[in-house]
């Protein structure tokens, strides 16, 4: 696609649209794992974490079509999420103040790099088909999307150090990513569709019923590994 012509400009601007209506779910993860650093590394938190889930995002995104096919990714990547739902919920209820929470810099970074990647796999997809087969205008799409991800991060973690409830927002969120994941598996989607015509559900309503329970299942985990670990 021609650099000076309109369709790559347009083309350009809705693939930076459709990551930014995208990624508010990462940027709830990137500001919940960065709320646990000392003042002075969360922004640098922030911003490598970003940049690397972008770059991560790129790749997928050139694979998404084969990645989404693979049966029991989503299966595995529904139970990272629940697990690192509940990991966030926990660090956030320790004793002993928010330095064991996480043990660096690289630890958060790492978190913020598998949840993306987790929650990527769909995203990739609207990406893809806004770059039209374009690998260029993929990547400066993505790339211009960096510094949106990393202000709503940051603002995100100014209003979570506020309000602390919003960090079991976020887990529940994650949690109800992970339902609606689980039943859009290959190998479970077949077996769903039955389910649901069972229950008089379209297959839409299904999935978000599956994402209240995973929503519901990370606060409960939650719930139990703080009082566990007051006791």
């Amino acid at each position: 696609m021609d650099v000076g012509s309109s369709a790559f400009w347009l083309a350009l601007l809705e693939i930076v649209w459709v990551n930014i209506l995208l990624s508010g779910d990462n940027a709830v993860v990137i500001a919940l794992a960065a709320r646990t650093l000392p003042e002075n590394q969360q922004k640098k938190a922030i911003v490598i974490g970003s940049g690397a889930a972008i770059v991560m995002r790129i790749i997928l995104t050139l694979v998404a079509a084969k990645l989404l096919m693979l049966p029991y990714l989503k299966i595995i990547g529904a139970v990272l999420l629940v697990y690192i739902g509940v990991s966030l919920v926990k660090s956030d209820d320790d004793e002993g103040g928010h330095e064991k929470s996480h043990a660096s810099l690289l630890s958060a970074i790492r978190t913020i790099l598998v949840a993306d990647l987790v929650m990527s796999l769909d995203n990739v997809v609207a990406v893809a088909a806004a770059a039209h087969g374009d690998t260029t205008l993929l990547i400066i799409g993505l790339a211009l999307s960096i510094p949106l991800v990393i202000f709503g991060s940051t603002l995100l973690l100014s209003v979570i150090e506020k309000f602390p409830l919003i960090v079991w927002l976020g887990a529940a969120l994650l949690g109800y990513i992970a339902g609606e994941m689980f039943v859009a598996d290959p190998v479970i989607e077949p077996s769903s569709e039955t389910w649901a015509s069972l229950v008089h559900m379209t297959h839409h309503q299904l999935g978000i019923t599956m994402g209240v329970v995973g929503a519901l299942l990370v606060v409960v985990l939650g719930k139990i590994f703080v009082a566990r670990a007051k006791s």
